[in-house]
Parts: structure tokens; C-alpha cells; sequence
């Protein structure tokens, strides 16, 4: 009787109510992120302080113009934060965060607001407009020693006494480096008072620290200068300027060029100077940052849409569900359909063997055909079933009857119970024996419950105890049998069932081995494997029937006839004998040039008793 389907639970009812739910949050999300995305950019349209980012950006290079790197700066970023109310986040070149003022996870602005770079800054300070490019604050090895700052100040105590004997106020300003500058008021000449006395040179001249950053410039400005044709007999003078106005940075700089008069080698030399300067001081500021500035958080804004905005928002809401499940219907059913044809083909008749049409390539087209595929292995499994036990039928009844005959004759009279014939009774009980043997052990295998016992156990050992059990079969048949064994390969395994599963192949070799033929046992190392061959110089095997080697019961010579081969199972033995210790076995044959079988185990060191 075929089952009804409730409603709720079918497929296409499923599909289509996951897809409308998808389909709302999806619109809700979109409609959420667009409101908060234009509240946003409101915001940061309105809340532009032009004065407040000139601050920020100024106490930032003033940072990086007196630290060698931002280690630090994270409680400035923090103050300046608080103080400005916005968003402060510094990063390197390829946006890895410096420091941020937002809480970690915050998605950055689109663009950054400006880049931090004392050495290349036009930044407004409390001293002017940088225009030489320079932060002033940016003094690296000019900043003087407190020895020497100390002998400047009294210089400068001096010259400001001095100053005031001859009538004039003078003040005394301290540069970022620690120099102090004795000015006297704007407008004053200080020689229209007389004071030219004041004014020895000493507090003028360089200390040894700058004297050595001097010297330092020089030799870094003057492969420029020289490129650009412009010297002096070889010699670069950088002279001390007290004035405390050159854009160099200080006060400390001035370049002076004996020759230089025109404005084009004057400007010349002043970008060579500046490029000399930025090296020189480059090791003594932080690295170039990229600052980013956004709203703060305070004082959240509110976005009120029209109703027109609501109504294009409800809108298109709409129409994307209507589209939404308009296309989910039309997929579910075409999903549905073969799911429908595969449900039917699987309530047949198992005998029937149904297939069904593969109509797409997608999940769907890709369950049909491993349906398919089941089926034909289902298929080819009974055929396999119905064979073997016709070949187990076969292999059974032949010693039976010849044991039952014989034991018929004998009750009979006809012949007595001679050894001759308890010998052909007791070989055919062995026939029996062996064939029961191996379908208990093919049970076992498939069953999981083979049990192994393993050791360790070297190739060449194992090789020469299986030459030794068929040494006499083979002079028997006039076959030689040889072994080949590399370096010494060890392998876990279980001894009597390896030797069990060698023997098979040898056995199999022989029987395929005309005489003066050669069979071949090999072991080697492969890697992390241990590969034993065995190999013979027989018939080989046909290529259509390399496949069907390892099969239950097959046997290439179809009469079954026991002077042509064995019961058909030695070799699926073999095969589930080397599974079962993680291995893998494999045949290569040419008609006319013999067969090579392969069987690949996984090794293991030598033991530690082991030489």
C-alpha cells in the first residue's frame, strides 16, 4: 500500500517555507543595513571638524617625530579620542593595526583620512606651516646632552644680561633640540642699542654633538650636490644658523653655498640638503602610518525614513519574495520529480532490477546514477551468488561421488578394501577438507572475525620457509624455484597466514609452470612497504581475464577439471589474507611470457635485538 505524505512534511512544502524565511531575513538584513549604512554616512557628512582632524593629525606626527616607533602610542590615540570625541585608528602601509580607539573587530573607514609622516609633512603647529616638509620636533641626533644644554643656558644668561645693560628686554626660547635662542623684541636691532658687544659667537657655536650631526649631513648631502654639478672645490659647508627660523628643523641648519646666487642652483641645493636631512633622520622617527578617522560613539544619530522611502522599501521587499518563491517552487519541482521516479524504482520487485533515467547533472542527476550503479552491482552480486553456488555445488559433489561409489562397490563385494583405495577415499576426504578450509576462512574474512596473530617477521625468512614447503612439488613438476630477497625488510604480520597466502600463489605458480620453467619468490623494501613477488614462467594470463583473477571460484579454464587447476578460491584467500594485514595484492601478466603477482604490506623497523 503506498504511504501518504502528510502535508507539512513533504519536500516541496519544506523548500518553500525555508526559502520565504530566508527570503524575509534576507530583505529585513538588507533594509537594516541600509538604514544604519546611511545613518552612517550622514553622520560622518555632518560631523566633519576640520579644526579637531588638523589637532589629531598634528599631536600624531609630533609623536612620530619624537619616537623611534608607535610602541607607545596607544594611550595618545585613546586621549585624543576621548578629547575630539571621534574615531582615531592608525595602521601601516597594508592596513595592520597600529592602534584604534574603537573597540577590536571595528571595520575601518573607506579611505584614510591622512598619512603620518614627520619627514613629509605640510602639518599646521604651534610654530607655523612646516613648509620645508620637516616636522620641526623631528631632531634625532641634534638633541643636545644635558652637559651641554646646561653650558648653553648659562651662555644664553649671559647674552640676555648683556642684551638688558643696554636697554633692551630680550627673551630666551628653548628649541625641541634643548638650544636656547637669546631674541631680542620683533623690530629691534639690537646694534641700533650698541649691544653688538653681546654678541661674542659663543652661544652661537656649534656643541660637539651637532658639530658630528653636521658632519654626517654633509657627507650625505654631497653626492647630490654633486650630481646636481653643483660644488666648490670639493668642499660642502653646512653652517649653524642661532636664528631659530630655518625650516630645517630646530633652528640648527642653514646650507650655504659659496657660489650658490641663482634661485634655480639655490633650490637645487635645498632639496639635496632635505633628502640628506631625511636620511639622517629617519632612524629617529616612527615609521609612515596611514590615519583613519571616523564618528565617535556618544552621541548616536537617528535616521527617519519618508514614506515615500518606506514604501519603495516595502515594495521591493515584496518583489523579492514574490521572486523568491516563484524560482523555489519551480527548483523543488524539478528536485521532486526524480526523488518521485527513484522512490518508485526502489519499491519494485528486488528481482526486477530497475533502473531510472538520469535527467540532470546536478545532486539529484548524481543520485540517480549511484542508484543506477547499486543496482547493477546488486545485479551482478546475484549473478555471483547464483554462480558460486553452482561452483560450490560442483567442487562438493565430485570427491563425494567418487567417495560414494567407491563405498558402494566395497558393501557390494565387488572389489575389497584394498591400501590402494582407502588412499583414493582419504584423498578425496582431503579434496573435501580443503575446499571446507577455505570457505571457513572466506567466511571469517568477510565476517571480521579473522583472527590474526602477528610478530615480527623478516622478508627473506618468510620466502625461504615457503621455497622449502613446495620444493618438492616443484622438482616434481621440473620447475625450479627460486628466491630473491633485497636488504633486510621487516613487516608486522601473522607468520602462518602469510605463509598460507604465499603458498597459494606458489601453488597457483606451479600448477601454470611448464616444466624447465622458473618460479620466482622476491621480497624488498619499497618504501614504507614490503613487496614480495612471485613470479613464474608459465602460460600468463589472458588481459580479459586479469580483472576476474581474485573472484570467488573463477578459474580461466572453464571445465573445472582437477588436473587443470584447484577449487578457485586460493586466490581470494590470498587477496582477503593481505587486506587483513592493511596490504594490498595485484596481478601484471602477457599471454605467452608468464604472470608477476604483487603483494604490497606495510613495513617496520628491524627489532631492537637485531643487528
Amino acid at each position: 500500500m503506498k504511504r501518504r505524505i502528510p502535508l507539512r512534511k513533504r519536500l516541496l512544502v519544506r523548500l518553500l517555507s525555508v526559502s520565504a524565511l530566508i527570503a524575509v531575513c534576507s530583505v529585513a538584513a538588507t533594509a537594516w543595513l541600509a538604514v544604519t549604512t546611511t545613518t552612517s554616512a550622514l553622520k560622518e557628512e555632518q560631523g566633519q571638524d576640520l579644526a579637531a582632524d588638523n589637532r589629531i593629525l598634528a599631536e600624531l606626527s609630533g609623536y612620530a617625530a619624537t619616537h623611534s616607533g608607535w610602541s607607545g602610542v596607544r594611550d595618545t590615540v585613546r586621549a585624543l579620542a576621548a578629547r575630539t570625541g571621534r574615531r582615531i585608528a592608525l595602521t601601516t602601509a597594508d592596513r595592520a593595526f597600529v592602534a584604534d580607539s574603537a573597540p577590536r573587530g571595528t571595520p575601518l573607514p573607506p579611505r584614510a583620512a591622512a598619512t603620518v609622516d614627520p619627514l613629509r609633512t605640510d602639518t599646521y603647529t604651534e610654530t607655523g606651516a612646516q613648509l620645508s616638509g620637516i616636522d620641526p620636533r623631528a631632531v634625532g641626533p641634534y638633541r643636545l646632552s644635558r652637559k651641554e644644554r646646561a653650558g648653553l643656558d648659562a651662555l644664553a644668561t649671559k647674552r640676555k644680561h648683556c642684551y638688558e645693560r643696554y636697554g633692551l628686554q630680550p627673551s630666551v626660547v628653548r628649541t625641541v633640540s634643548g638650544r636656547p635662542v637669546v631674541s631680542a623684541p620683533d623690530g629691534t636691532d639690537p646694534a641700533a642699542y650698541g649691544a653688538v658687544a653681546c654678541e661674542d659667537g659663543q652661544l652661537n657655536t656649534p656643541t660637539p654633538t651637532e658639530r658630528t650631526a653636521l658632519d654626517a649631513l654633509s657627507e650625505l648631502a654631497r653626492p647630490c650636490l654633486r650630481q646636481a654639478g653643483l660644488h666648490l672645490g670639493g668642499q660642502l659647508f653646512l653652517t649653524f644658523d642661532p636664528s631659530g627660523k630655518d625650516p630645517f628643523g630646530g633652528g640648527f641648519l642653514l646650507a650655504k653655498y659659496a657660489r650658490v646666487a641663482t634661485g634655480e642652483a639655490a633650490r637645487a641645493a635645498q632639496d639635496c640638503v632635505q633628502s640628506a636631512r631625511r636620511t639622517q633622520l629617519e632612524p629617529y622617527v616612527a615609521p609612515v602610518a596611514e590615519l583613519f578617522l571616523g564618528i565617535g560613539d556618544q552621541n548616536p544619530a537617528r535616521f527617519d525614513m519618508s514614506p515615500a522611502n518606506k514604501a519603495k522599501v516595502v515594495g521591493v521587499a515584496g518583489l523579492v519574495l514574490a521572486v523568491t518563491v516563484a524560482v523555489t517552487a519551480v527548483v523543488a519541482i524539478r528536485l521532486v520529480r526524480p526523488l518521485r521516479a527513484l522512490t518508485l524504482a526502489a519499491q519494485q520487485s528486488p528481482e526486477l532490477h530497475v533502473r531510472v533515467p538520469v535527467t540532470t547533472r546536478d545532486e539529484t542527476g548524481i543520485l540517480a546514477e549511484a542508484f543506477n550503479d547499486l543496482t547493477e552491482r546488486r545485479e551482478r552480486l546475484e549473478a555471483q551468488r547464483k554462480a558460486m553456488v553452482s561452483d560450490i555445488a560442483h567442487e562438493l559433489r565430485s570427491p563425494l561421488t567418487n567417495i560414494r561409489g567407491w563405498l558402494e562397490v566395497v558393501r557390494d563385494g565387488v572389489v575389497g578394501p584394498d591400501p590402494a583405495l582407502l588412499d583414493s577415499l582419504h584423498e578425496e576426504a582431503l579434496v573435501l577438507q580443503r575446499i571446507i578450509d577455505d570457505l571457513q576462512d572466506l567466511a571469517a574474512a568477510d565476517a571480521g572475525t579473522l583472527r590474526l596473530h602477528r610478530e615480527p617477521l623478516r622478508a627473506g625468512e618468510l620466502l625461504d620457509q615457503v621455497a622449502a614447503a613446495h620444493r618438492v612439488a616443484g622438482d616434481a613438476a621440473g620447475v625450479a624455484l627460486r628466491t630473491e630477497t633485497g636488504d633486510a625488510a621487516w613487516l608486522d604480520a601473522d607468520p602462518v597466514r602469510m605463509r598460507q597466502a604465499l603458498g597459494n600463489l606458489v601453488s597457483n605458480a606451479l600448477r601454470h609452470t611448464p616444466a624447465d620453467g622458473t618460479v620466482t619468490l622476491a621480497a624488498r623494501r619499497d618504501g614504507e612497504e614490503v613487496l614480495f613477488t612471485v613470479t613464474d614462467t608459465g602460460s600468463g594470463i589472458a588481459p580479459e581475464d586479469l580483472p576476474h583473477v581474485f573472484e570467488r571460484f573463477w578459474r580461466a579454464e572453464k571445465s573445472r577439471s582437477r588436473r587443470t587447476g584447484g577449487s578457485g578460491l586460493g586466490l581470494a584467500i590470498v587477496r582477503h589474507l593481505v587486506a587483513a594485514h592493511g596490504g594490498t595484492a595485484a596481478v601484471t601478466s602477457e599471454p605467452g611470457a608468464g604472470a608477476e603477482f604483487a603483494l604490497r604490506l606495510p613495513a617496520m623497523p628491524p627489532p631492537a635485538d637485531e643487528p
